[in-house]
């Protein structure tokens, strides 16, 4: 069972993630989409970006090593082996573009048990190099019962 006494915990901010073109049009093939604006640097260009820009479930790259810290964090009690992805949202304030470097800063927002599952939700707040904020990804862990 996870600790609830988690609920509230702010992780150190991660290693700065620099946004490579060739990942986004990695991740863009990945979840097929064939948008020009994720493939081509002119058509981004002529939309008013300076890159390609990335897909929108893209910030999962940098969450990633956010929920790297919880399911490492032995106060946490996260068992992997019983977790399950419950739900993902995404809130933009401007989309990711090949050349951002994103830091990410997560906090556990709530800890609920149910039935003998706990469910894990947390916010990564994404950041670019200014400190600007970028999007923040809200993340559901459903950790089962053993």
């Amino acid at each position: 069972m996870v600790n609830v006494e988690i609920q509230g915990k702010v992780y150190p901010p991660t290693a700065p993630y620099l946004v490579g073109r060739e990942k986004v049009r990695e991740f863009a093939r990945a979840v097929l989409s064939e948008a020009p604006l994720h493939h081509d640097p002119e058509a981004a260009r002529a939309a008013g970006y300076a890159d390609v820009v990335a897909p929108p479930t893209f910030a999962i790259v940098v969450q990633d090593a956010t929920l790297q810290q919880l399911l490492s964090d032995d106060e946490a009690a996260v068992d992997f082996s019983m977790v399950v992805h419950g739900d993902q949202r995404f809130s933009y304030t401007r989309p990711i573009v090949a050349g951002d470097e994103l830091t990410g800063v997560m906090t556990v927002t709530s800890v609920k048990q149910l039935g003998g599952n706990s469910m894990v939700t947390s916010a990564t707040e994404i950041s670019d190099a200014t400190g600007a904020h970028v999007v923040t990804a809200i993340s559901t862990l459903v950790v089962r019962a053993s």
